[in-house]
Protein backbone atom coordinates (compact mmCIF):
# COMPACT_ATOMS: atom_id res chain seq x y z
CA UNK A 1 0.00 0.00 0.00
CA UNK A 2 1.25 3.45 -0.30
CA UNK A 3 2.30 5.18 3.00
CA UNK A 4 -0.78 6.17 4.53
CA UNK A 5 0.14 9.21 6.48
CA UNK A 6 1.18 12.52 4.64
CA UNK A 7 2.83 14.96 6.21
CA UNK A 8 5.40 18.11 5.55
CA UNK A 9 8.40 19.81 5.35
CA UNK A 10 10.10 23.43 4.59
CA UNK A 11 13.61 23.11 3.25
CA UNK A 12 15.07 26.34 1.87
CA UNK A 13 17.51 24.57 -0.83
CA UNK A 14 16.34 26.25 -3.53
CA UNK A 15 16.50 29.94 -1.80
CA UNK A 16 18.66 29.85 0.95
CA UNK A 17 22.10 28.29 2.27
CA UNK A 18 24.61 28.72 4.21
CA UNK A 19 28.09 27.97 5.55
CA UNK A 20 30.37 29.30 8.87
CA UNK A 21 30.83 31.02 10.43
CA UNK A 22 27.20 31.44 11.35
CA UNK A 23 24.42 30.70 13.80
CA UNK A 24 21.06 29.57 13.31
CA UNK A 25 18.46 29.57 15.55
CA UNK A 26 14.38 27.70 14.82
CA UNK A 27 12.17 28.46 17.85
CA UNK A 28 9.36 25.77 17.41
CA UNK A 29 7.53 23.33 19.89
CA UNK A 30 7.76 19.74 18.64
CA UNK A 31 4.53 17.32 18.45
CA UNK A 32 3.28 14.98 20.13
CA UNK A 33 1.84 11.75 18.61
CA UNK A 34 3.05 8.27 18.91
CA UNK A 35 5.22 7.30 15.99
CA UNK A 36 5.82 11.35 14.88
CA UNK A 37 9.37 12.18 13.96
CA UNK A 38 10.14 15.90 13.96
CA UNK A 39 13.19 16.73 12.50
CA UNK A 40 15.16 20.35 12.50
CA UNK A 41 18.49 19.69 10.04
CA UNK A 42 21.01 21.45 8.05
CA UNK A 43 21.97 19.23 4.61
CA UNK A 44 24.94 20.44 1.70
CA UNK A 45 23.87 22.20 -0.87
CA UNK A 46 25.96 20.58 -3.72
CA UNK A 47 27.15 17.14 -2.05
CA UNK A 48 30.81 18.55 -2.56
CA UNK A 49 32.88 14.95 -1.50
CA UNK A 50 29.54 12.92 -2.89
CA UNK A 51 26.58 10.95 -1.89
CA UNK A 52 25.37 10.87 1.61
CA UNK A 53 27.02 10.93 4.56
CA UNK A 54 30.07 11.59 2.39
CA UNK A 55 28.93 15.32 2.40
CA UNK A 56 27.90 15.28 5.70
CA UNK A 57 24.68 15.97 7.78
CA UNK A 58 23.90 18.21 10.54
CA UNK A 59 21.07 17.36 13.23
CA UNK A 60 20.17 20.26 15.03
CA UNK A 61 17.49 18.26 16.51
CA UNK A 62 15.54 15.61 15.95
CA UNK A 63 12.77 14.07 18.71
CA UNK A 64 9.98 11.44 19.27
CA UNK A 65 6.44 12.60 19.98
CA UNK A 66 5.57 9.12 21.97
CA UNK A 67 5.39 9.26 25.61
CA UNK A 68 8.35 10.18 27.89
CA UNK A 69 8.52 6.77 28.99
CA UNK A 70 9.33 5.52 25.77
CA UNK A 71 13.10 3.68 25.70
CA UNK A 72 14.63 5.38 22.67
CA UNK A 73 13.20 9.04 24.40
CA UNK A 74 10.20 10.57 24.11
CA UNK A 75 8.35 13.81 23.94
CA UNK A 76 10.73 14.79 26.88
CA UNK A 77 14.26 14.04 24.89
CA UNK A 78 15.76 14.76 21.64
CA UNK A 79 19.31 14.19 20.00
CA UNK A 80 21.77 16.32 17.83
CA UNK A 81 24.23 14.81 16.07
CA UNK A 82 26.44 15.13 12.62
CA UNK A 83 26.40 12.14 10.17
CA UNK A 84 29.34 11.82 7.73
CA UNK A 85 31.49 9.05 6.52
CA UNK A 86 32.99 7.65 3.14
CA UNK A 87 29.83 5.40 2.56
CA UNK A 88 26.47 4.61 3.80
CA UNK A 89 27.84 1.38 6.49
CA UNK A 90 30.66 3.71 7.47
CA UNK A 91 28.91 6.51 9.17
CA UNK A 92 30.48 7.66 12.00
CA UNK A 93 27.58 9.45 13.44
CA UNK A 94 27.77 7.47 17.02
CA UNK A 95 31.04 9.42 17.89
CA UNK A 96 28.99 12.95 17.31
CA UNK A 97 26.11 12.20 18.99
CA UNK A 98 24.31 13.60 22.07
CA UNK A 99 20.70 12.97 23.47
CA UNK A 100 19.01 15.81 25.79
CA UNK A 101 16.73 15.01 28.86
CA UNK A 102 14.22 17.92 30.54
CA UNK A 103 14.61 17.85 34.10
CA UNK A 104 10.48 18.10 34.07
CA UNK A 105 7.97 18.86 31.28
CA UNK A 106 8.41 18.18 27.69
CA UNK A 107 8.81 19.58 24.76
CA UNK A 108 5.66 19.98 23.78
CA UNK A 109 4.41 22.40 26.35
CA UNK A 110 6.57 25.46 25.39
CA UNK A 111 8.62 26.80 22.51
CA UNK A 112 12.23 26.28 22.97
CA UNK A 113 14.98 27.71 20.51
CA UNK A 114 17.27 24.89 19.11
CA UNK A 115 20.53 26.10 17.75
CA UNK A 116 23.72 25.69 15.85
CA UNK A 117 26.52 28.19 16.04
CA UNK A 118 29.42 26.96 13.55
CA UNK A 119 32.63 28.42 13.25
CA UNK A 120 35.89 27.60 10.85
CA UNK A 121 37.36 25.88 14.55
CA UNK A 122 34.50 23.71 14.97
CA UNK A 123 31.01 23.72 15.80
CA UNK A 124 28.03 23.07 18.35
CA UNK A 125 24.12 23.20 18.89
CA UNK A 126 22.39 24.19 22.15
CA UNK A 127 19.12 24.60 23.92
CA UNK A 128 17.64 28.25 24.23
CA UNK A 129 20.87 29.71 25.09
CA UNK A 130 24.27 28.93 23.49
CA UNK A 131 25.39 28.44 27.10
CA UNK A 132 23.56 24.87 27.28
CA UNK A 133 25.73 23.26 24.96
CA UNK A 134 24.40 20.13 23.85
CA UNK A 135 26.25 18.83 20.99
CA UNK A 136 30.28 20.28 20.78
CA UNK A 137 32.27 19.11 17.95
CA UNK A 138 35.72 21.00 17.52
CA UNK A 139 37.67 20.87 13.88
CA UNK A 140 41.03 20.05 15.67
CA UNK A 141 41.36 17.16 13.56
CA UNK A 142 40.14 15.52 10.03
CA UNK A 143 37.29 13.71 9.91
CA UNK A 144 39.04 11.36 8.63
CA UNK A 145 41.29 10.77 11.71
CA UNK A 146 38.51 10.79 13.79
CA UNK A 147 36.32 7.91 11.74
CA UNK A 148 39.58 5.29 11.79
CA UNK A 149 38.24 4.01 8.69
CA UNK A 150 39.48 0.72 7.46
CA UNK A 151 42.70 1.02 5.55
CA UNK A 152 41.87 0.95 1.89
CA UNK A 153 38.63 3.21 2.11
CA UNK A 154 39.01 6.07 -0.28
CA UNK A 155 39.15 9.32 1.59
CA UNK A 156 36.30 11.82 0.33
CA UNK A 157 37.92 14.89 2.01
CA UNK A 158 41.59 14.12 0.77
CA UNK A 159 43.38 17.83 0.78
CA UNK A 160 41.12 19.52 2.27
CA UNK A 161 41.07 20.94 5.79
CA UNK A 162 39.55 19.82 8.94
CA UNK A 163 36.36 20.83 8.85
CA UNK A 164 35.59 18.67 6.12
CA UNK A 165 32.79 17.88 4.94
CA UNK A 166 31.62 20.94 6.97
CA UNK A 167 33.23 23.38 5.35
CA UNK A 168 30.23 23.95 2.64
CA UNK A 169 27.13 25.44 2.12
CA UNK A 170 23.89 24.05 3.81
CA UNK A 171 20.40 24.39 3.64
CA UNK A 172 17.98 24.30 6.25
CA UNK A 173 14.90 21.54 6.56
CA UNK A 174 12.50 21.69 9.00
CA UNK A 175 10.44 18.11 8.49
CA UNK A 176 7.74 15.71 10.21
CA UNK A 177 7.80 12.21 9.52
CA UNK A 178 6.02 9.36 10.81
CA UNK A 179 7.57 5.89 11.65
CA UNK A 180 10.24 4.50 8.88
CA UNK A 181 12.26 1.35 8.74
CA UNK A 182 15.49 3.63 9.30
CA UNK A 183 15.72 2.33 12.96
CA UNK A 184 15.07 5.19 14.31
CA UNK A 185 12.45 3.70 16.03
CA UNK A 186 14.27 0.31 16.48
CA UNK A 187 12.32 -2.54 17.07
CA UNK A 188 14.17 -3.86 19.68
CA UNK A 189 12.25 -1.08 22.18
CA UNK A 190 9.25 -2.23 22.32
CA UNK A 191 6.60 0.56 23.84
CA UNK A 192 3.72 -1.64 21.38
CA UNK A 193 5.34 -0.77 17.68
CA UNK A 194 3.22 -2.41 15.23
CA UNK A 195 5.28 -2.86 12.84
CA UNK A 196 8.78 -4.31 11.68
CA UNK A 197 11.77 -2.84 10.01
CA UNK A 198 12.45 -5.75 8.61
CA UNK A 199 9.24 -7.02 6.85
CA UNK A 200 7.95 -5.53 3.99
CA UNK A 201 4.62 -5.14 5.23
CA UNK A 202 5.46 -1.97 7.46
CA UNK A 203 3.31 0.47 6.07
CA UNK A 204 0.23 -2.08 6.02
CA UNK A 205 0.72 -3.15 9.44
CA UNK A 206 1.63 0.25 10.83
CA UNK A 207 -1.69 1.08 9.53
CA UNK A 208 -3.99 -1.86 10.50
CA UNK A 209 -2.69 -0.60 13.97
CA UNK A 210 -4.01 2.67 13.59
CA UNK A 211 -6.67 2.12 16.67
CA UNK A 212 -3.70 1.65 19.02
CA UNK A 213 -2.03 5.50 18.24
CA UNK A 214 -4.17 7.43 16.37
CA UNK A 215 -5.70 8.77 19.28
CA UNK A 216 -2.46 9.87 20.75
CA UNK A 217 -2.55 12.62 18.04
CA UNK A 218 -4.73 15.57 18.98
CA UNK A 219 -5.29 18.59 16.81
CA UNK A 220 -2.14 20.78 16.22
CA UNK A 221 -0.60 19.23 19.45
CA UNK A 222 0.59 16.47 16.84
CA UNK A 223 2.13 19.39 14.56
CA UNK A 224 5.46 20.93 14.56
CA UNK A 225 4.68 24.64 15.42
CA UNK A 226 7.39 26.85 14.26
CA UNK A 227 7.80 30.46 15.78
CA UNK A 228 10.36 31.91 13.60
CA UNK A 229 13.98 30.74 12.18
CA UNK A 230 17.09 33.25 12.06
CA UNK A 231 20.10 32.75 10.85
CA UNK A 232 22.90 35.29 11.47
CA UNK A 233 26.38 35.39 9.67
CA UNK A 234 29.30 35.90 12.48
Amino acid sequence: MLNPIQSARLRTVESFSIKQPCTVEIRAKLPRGDWIWPALWMLPKRNAYGSWPASGEIDIMESRGNAAGYASGGVNAFGSTLHWGPYTTANRYPMTHKDYTLSSGDFTQNFHTFGLQWTETGLFTYLDDPKNVILNVPFNQTFWQRGKFPSGTDNPWVGRGNAAPFDQEFYILMNVAVGGVSGYFPDSDGGGKPWSDKKGSAANDFWGAKNQWYSTWQGENAAMQVDWVKVTKL
